[in-house]
């Protein structure tokens, strides 16, 4: 205890300042995360997908159209006419060669081969065989038979043999009996020395090692680890606090007089300048284009007007135009009305004709 609560102390003071900058960097990372990776990603994959369905449209209209139409219009007669020309031009003729010609010539020269090598060819290879065996084979087979193999097997290999068994196999078996005894002796020796040296290395190095690390090394460790696990948890608490603290303290700070400013001052402000400013220049604006539209309207039915007169002054009325009349009043009859079915008697009933074909 009097060791494990200073240790936890130092270990406290130096993971605070790297608990504190890990919470900073965390929080910094979020934000950024939230409000400028995922949107710019959201944006560049939107605008990649706009851009690669475009280059894609574009691509089909300016090339694939135009190369299916080409290979379809222009690639596929051009290869069909090539192929059958060649066919009819070259293809035909080699043909009509190798089948009318070339076949049967070759036939009559296999024929006549095989009968050449069955009359001449044949006997002629048999006698040359026996030749070569009698004049090559026969005296190669007897000197092996009776000269190599007997001066070989009688000079060599029995006294070869001999030598072995008789000089070679003793001596051998003498030499490993002889090192068999000097390995035992050197491996008694060296276990011995081996021994030596590891009990040498276990009471002078292992032994003192394995105190040192169970009594020293592993508590120490042990404390280390759970001081830095239990600062660790500590640095996080503060960390948050400290948080908390300097939160509130910007709220307080910038937040709250913000908001306050926002509500009681800016949201009032625009209010009023919306009611009493933009709507009405709105409407003046609104006003003012529907004058100028219809001034407008006016002004172009009025150059229509003068223009038709100006036509019809210069070149008179012509057959299909319809003609212009002045306005007047409808007359009255008195016998009925168009908007009327009641009649007088007596009187001559008008007629139903519109004004526009009265003229």
């Amino acid at each position: 205890m009097a060791v494990r609560i200073p240790v936890r102390i130092v270990v406290l003071l130096l993971v605070l300042p790297v608990r504190v900058v890990w919470d900073l960097s965390a929080a910094g990372a979020r934000a950024v995360d939230r409000s400028v990776l995922r949107p710019l990603g959201r944006g560049l994959l939107l605008g990649l997908g706009w851009l690669g369905g475009a280059l894609g449209v574009l691509g089909r209209v300016l090339v694939g159209i135009p190369l299916v139409w080409l290979y379809e219009r222009v690639v596929v007669p051009l290869g069909t006419a090539f192929r059958w020309g060649v066919t009819a031009v070259f293809v035909a003729p080699v043909v009509w060669v190798w089948r009318a010609v070339l076949v049967p010539l070759g036939r009559a020269l296999d024929r006549l081969l095989m009968a050449a090598y069955r009359s001449v060819l044949t006997p002629l290879g048999r006698g040359l065989r026996w030749v070569a065996v009698a004049v090559m084979v026969w005296p190669v087979v007897g000197l092996w038979r009776y000269v190599v193999v007997p001066v070989v097997r009688y000079g060599v290999v029995v006294p070869a043999v001999w030598v072995y068994r008789g000089l070679l196999i003793p001596l051998g078996a003498g030499l490993v009996w002889l090192l068999g005894r000097l390995g035992h002796g050197l491996s008694f020796c060296g276990r011995v020395l081996w021994a030596a040296v590891v009990w040498l290395a276990l009471v002078l190095v292992v032994a003192p090692g394995g105190w040192v690390v169970r009594r020293i090394l592993v508590p120490a460790g042990r404390e280390i680890g759970a001081a830095f696990s239990v600062a660790w948890r500590i640095a996080g608490y503060l960390s948050r606090a400290i948080g908390r603290a300097l939160a509130w303290l910007l709220w307080n700070a910038v937040g709250r007089p913000g908001r306050w400013t926002y509500r009681n001052v800016c949201t009032p402000v625009g209010h009023w300048l919306r009611d009493n400013v933009l709507a009405p220049a709105g409407r003046a604006s609104r006003e003012i284009g529907r004058v100028a539209r219809e001034t407008i309207e006016s002004a172009r039915e009025t150059f229509r007007q003068t223009r038709r007169d100006a036509w019809r002054a210069l070149v008179g009325a012509t057959r299909g135009t319809p003609r212009m009349t002045e306005p007047r009043e409808p007359i009255e009859h008195r016998a009925r009305t168009l908007g009327s079915t009641t009649t007088v008697p007596g009187a001559v009933p008008a007629p139903e004709i519109s004004l526009r074909k009265q003229g």
